[in-house]
């Protein structure tokens, strides 16, 4: 295998084998390429592009440079889902346990905050003792007993995409979608899943801001993981308000322990948390259509099954037994609380979503450099979903901060971010389309 070879291949707009691609990516991960040529490599795929049988194949070839779990001795369909990311996105802290307590083992492989998105681990990271990092040893075990495990990407997975992605990330190549695509399933694929849900954000708050963009990564990523042997759907839902009532970490480990206990019905986290909920049942098989599954998973929630997982998963991650029966015992809260008032009567028409989420990354929620600590107290909650009619000096948000200089700054900042409009404002769905 000659790289330069390769690299011409693709640049001149030739389809690259799946043979060509796998031993480029073996290279790749034994180091015996050097990084201008996989920059070279990728920018020659982001002006390209590539076929889905090619993206298939880089995919497995990310997949395969390292461990790839099995989980054939379970007794249960193995699944999990995956979100392009957003602010106030948090359903993957209730949707494992939700699922997981409706019959199917959830090995979920989770990231950290990612520009002005809070990252799941990071959440999980509020709960004192929260091991996000154990061996597969007691990763497997977790996922046995308790049916669901949230832990973060380990050496051993997929370590080619680690390589890749962060050539990717200094070289102008991350929008790539055959690259963000092999980019996310290897990772997925490399769990050992028989099946996967994904959730494409589209709007102000996601990474992809344009619908026609979403559904073609949409798209792709369904292709190409059923290409791959994994039965996949996704849906694409709508970010241009936050998920959740509530934006950074602690804060969003409370919503999620209030969510499960029942307190968030008719939300739109709710409305997206039970869709993913049934469109994972109905993938793996335990479920024969998606009105049967949300009932099934609406009744894990009603009997408190989904929050008894929810807690036996973090006690076997080193988090306190006692955790969901005494949550504020354990989460420490930010020193500063602020409101942030209405500037005028009216309704709540429009939000700048991911102003908001650089708003918890300025207050220190999340990280401007990779090797930044995160404050785990600090954040926004009660946030008002849009349409809702406010007068002037009603709170519309609530700013947790570490100084009072902090919290009136991005309290400040918060007002700016609403429209308030005359006219009452239709709710827009957050549930887009579905493709599968």
């Amino acid at each position: 295998m000659i790289p330069q070879e390769i690299i011409r291949r693709k640049r001149d707009g030739k389809v690259l084998t799946g043979d060509e691609i796998a031993a480029f990516i073996a290279a790749l991960t034994k180091e015996e390429i050097s990084e201008g040529q996989a920059a070279a490599f990728a920018m020659a795929v982001f002006f390209r592009g590539m076929s889905r049988d090619e993206t298939v194949a880089l995919t497995l070839a990310m997949r395969d440079s390292g461990t790839v779990l099995n989980w054939d001795a379970l007794d249960r369909p193995v699944a999990d889902k995956h979100s392009t990311g957003g602010v106030g996105d948090n359903v993957s802290l209730m949707l494992a346990p939700i699922v997981a307590a409706c019959g199917l083992a959830v090995p979920m492989i989770s990231g950290r905050g990612l520009g002005h998105t809070g990252g799941t681990l990071d959440k999980l990271q509020s709960i004192p003792g929260y091991n996000v990092m154990p061996d597969e040893v007691l990763f497997r075990k977790v996922v046995r007993e308790v049916g669901c495990a949230i832990i973060g990407q380990t050496s051993d997975l997929a370590p080619a995409d680690r390589r890749l992605y962060g050539i990717r990330d200094v070289t102008a190549t991350v929008e790539s979608v055959p690259l963000i695509t092999a980019s996310i399933l290897s990772k997925k694929l490399a769990a050992g899943l028989g099946s996967l849900v994904l959730d494409v954000k589209v709007g102000n708050g996601a990474f992809m801001e344009s619908p026609e963009e979403a559904e073609a990564l949409a798209r792709s990523l369904v292709e190409v993981a059923n290409g791959a042997g994994v039965k996949t759907a996704a849906l694409l839902t709508d970010m241009n308000q936050p998920l959740a009532d509530a934006a950074g970490n602690a804060l969003e480990i409370v919503n999620c322990l209030d969510f499960l206990a029942g307190l968030k019905a008719g939300t739109r986290l709710e409305a997206v948390a039970l869709a993913e909920a049934a469109e994972m049942l109905v993938q793996a098989g335990v479920a024969s259509n998606l009105a049967e599954a949300e009932e099934n998973a609406r009744l894990a929630l009603s009997s408190g099954e989904a929050m008894e997982r929810f807690a036996r998963m973090v006690h076997a991650l080193g988090g306190p037994a006692d955790f969901c029966e005494r949550p504020d015992s354990y989460l420490e809260r930010a020193p500063v609380r602020l409101r942030v008032p209405a500037p005028r009567d009216g309704y709540l028409a429009a939000c700048e979503t991911r102003a908001i989420g650089l708003a918890v990354v300025e207050l220190g929620g999340g990280r401007k450099r990779a090797a930044d600590p995160i404050d785990h107290r600090v954040g926004i909650s009660e946030l008002l979903p849009l349409g809702r009619q406010v007068s002037e000096g009603e709170p519309i948000a609530m700013v947790h901060a570490r100084t009072k200089e902090d919290a009136e700054r991005i309290a400040e900042d918060i007002a700016r971010f609403y429209t308030i409009s005359d006219a009452p404002v239709a709710a827009a769905p957050v549930i887009l389309k579905r493709i599968g």
